[in-house]
């Protein structure tokens, strides 16, 4: 039998790139989000198209209630969905941190607590948590960012080790830049809470920076390369816990590792100046 897939976050980006791959090599995909008119094309090429906030749990539950009426149990977990909250710690308001937290770690909690109980029971299953090369260093203006993706690292982590003895794998992506709409969404909330004020310097960096993150010439890596990274890691018989894929994620992470704290912090800040420098974007 096929086995089935639930995908998060899967109306565009990284999540739609791999429902697409997926359903190429034989799974049974349901593509999950919030957006779902922006699917019509999924649901023509026989993907199932489901409508899931990961923020609410009334709608998670729904949404395993029909893919259990439907085929029964998800074998595979891709917990994708999520956003770049950006802007200063000072000038964030704490709902909107909240609302942060749900989505990007929470709902990825709640999703896989549920779906946990038969994977176990069954001795197999996979959850695939899709986390950042930023789950491993910090930035200017990204601390609620980040701090998602670091908890999902440590979650995941965690999670692999209480899974290993029942048989379900835990495997963590991180992906480097990407050419999605995250890095658009993620500017909106950069100019809404920094733009203006004490902050607004380092605003006007971050915005030159995410916006060439979708430049054609010199922005990042198409989703379907992560995508193709997830097919890999979930055929391996034996996957490894982290597959670090896309523009910059491996070089990023392995200097973080090595590094001492304060030379990479100058690396970074270096790094991050001539890169807005060499932009033409101005805020």
């Amino acid at each position: 039998m096929k086995q089935t897939v639930l995908i998060t976050g899967a109306s565009s980006g990284i999540g739609r790139a791999t429902a697409i791959l997926l359903n190429e090599k034989g799974y049974n995909v349901y593509a999950a989000a919030r957006r779902v008119e922006k699917m019509d094309d999924l649901e023509k090429q026989g993907i199932h198209v489901l409508p899931i906030d990961v923020a609410n749990d009334t709608s998670i539950i729904s949404a395993l209630k029909t893919i259990k009426e439907e085929i029964g149990m998800v074998d595979i977990l891709i917990n994708n969905a999520g956003y770049g909250l950006f802007g200063s710690l000072e000038e964030t308001p704490i709902y909107e941190a909240r609302k942060h937290v749900n989505v990007n770690l929470m709902g990825l909690a709640k999703l896989t607590q549920m779906l946990l109980p038969a994977m176990r029971e069954a001795g197999k299953g996979i959850i695939v948590n899709i986390s950042s090369m930023g789950g491993k260093f910090g930035e200017p203006l990204g601390s609620w960012y980040h701090a998602t993706k670091y908890a999902v690292e440590g979650l995941s982590e965690s999670l692999f080790l209480e899974m290993k003895p029942f048989g379900v794998k835990v495997i963590i992506i991180e992906p480097g830049i990407i050419r999605t709409e995250w890095s658009g969404i993620a500017l909106d909330h950069l100019i809404k809470m920094s733009g203006k004020g004490p902050y607004k310097e380092f605003a006007a960096n971050s915005a030159k920076m995410l916006t060439k993150m979708n430049d054609p010439k010199t922005g990042g890596t198409e989703p379907e390369i992560i995508a193709k990274t997830i097919f890999k890691a979930i055929r391996a018989k034996k996957p490894k816990l982290r597959y670090a894929a896309g523009k910059g994620a491996k070089m990023a992470i392995f200097l973080r590792r090595f590094m001492s704290d304060g030379a990479y912090l100058r690396l970074l800040e270096k790094t991050m100046n001539k890169l807005a420098n060499n932009s033409l974007v101005i805020l």
